[in-house]
């Protein structure tokens, strides 16, 4: 799957998809990236995980649909200093077209924000369509993703001693949103990592407690 920018195909329909987006990753919380700022750590790895909600790629319906990624980054990626390595699975329910349509959005090749997040990235070690599953509360309690035997990463709302009961950890306008700015901008709700377990496509950790946040994604193209 190439990342090259080639929105100025004009095979490529118009489509928008709008969703649910969140990660639970290596730094500690709150994750300094979505900040525009270099990890914890100095390196990160995580999970990144999308619900399509709502999506339509010319004719072809996309809502429901899942796709979930793995990355590795050295330095601050905002700034220049790095490329992100990455991997992708993809809703093995998807349809030839649906295949096909997620594949052209997730490379950045349709257009849109994730056009501009693929001069980010310097490899993709592969994709796989695999079957995912994605759930989240409708008061974002928690949030979680699985491939079995391959990837688990769930997390919980951040809370503390002066967290109003119900009321969630959040951040308007990040600099860093790893989904773009959105159509109203964007807000991340943030989370602590119950679960991230990842046996995958070369990547391979097993850790608890460190940041996780929430953003829904809201994007169009070309």
């Amino acid at each position: 799957m190439s990342t090259t920018n080639t929105a100025a195909n004009k095979s490529v329909p118009n489509w928008n998809a709008s969703g649910d987006w969140f990660d639970v990753c290596k730094c500690n919380i709150p994750c300094p990236c979505i900040f525009a700022q270099t990890p914890t750590y100095g390196d990160c790895d995580g999970v990144l995980a999308y619900h399509i909600k709502k999506g339509q790629y010319g004719e072809v319906s996309l809502d429901g649909l899942n796709v979930l990624g793995l990355n590795y980054f050295k330095g601050n990626v905002w700034a220049g200093e790095t490329k992100i390595t990455l991997a992708f699975f993809f809703d093995e329910r998807a349809n030839p077209q649906q295949r096909e349509a997620l594949q052209m959005i997730f490379s950045g090749r349709a257009g849109g924000f994730m056009a501009q997040l693929a001069n980010l990235i310097g490899d993709v070690r592969g994709i796989e369509f695999a079957p995912i599953k994605f759930e989240i509360a409708e008061d974002l309690s928690y949030w979680s993703a699985e491939i079995p035997e391959k990837v688990m990463a769930k997390a919980e709302a951040l809370t503390g001693p002066t967290t109003p009961p119900g009321k969630r950890v959040q951040t308007i306008n990040p600099p860093g949103s790893e989904v773009g700015p959105g159509a109203a901008g964007a807000v991340a709700t943030w989370g602590t990592a119950i679960t991230d377990e990842v046996d995958a496509m070369g990547f391979k950790w097993e850790r608890k407690g460190r940041s996780s946040k929430h953003i829904p994604f809201d994007w169009t193209g070309p």
